[in-house]
């Protein structure tokens, strides 16, 4: 089941997904947190996972089907995808 934070107003909403090693880390497909850029919705989904602090650190980001930096600048309703190193990949 996703967990979902309490948005004020002003504040942009980032449906997380998550496959492979980091939905195991996270023991759940999707998150939906707050935050303005990638880092920061990074930065909330390992408070909520802390396991997963260490995949995410590793895995490529993918900002609605764009690989992206933890710079990135969200917009609400934005989709970002962890995607950790798969093997023999």
């Amino acid at each position: 089941m996703p967990s979902e934070q309490v948005r004020g107003p002003g504040t942009t909403a980032v449906t997380v997904r998550y496959w492979a090693g980091a939905r195991a880390a996270a023991g759940t497909e999707q998150d939906v947190v707050t935050g303005s850029t990638v880092g920061d919705a990074v930065a909330a989904v390992t408070v909520l996972h802390p396991t997963l602090e260490a995949i995410a650190a590793v895995s490529t980001l993918l900002l609605d089907g764009r690989a992206v930096t933890r710079e990135t600048v969200v917009v609400d309703g934005a989709v970002l995808e962890v995607l950790p190193p798969f093997a023999g990949g």
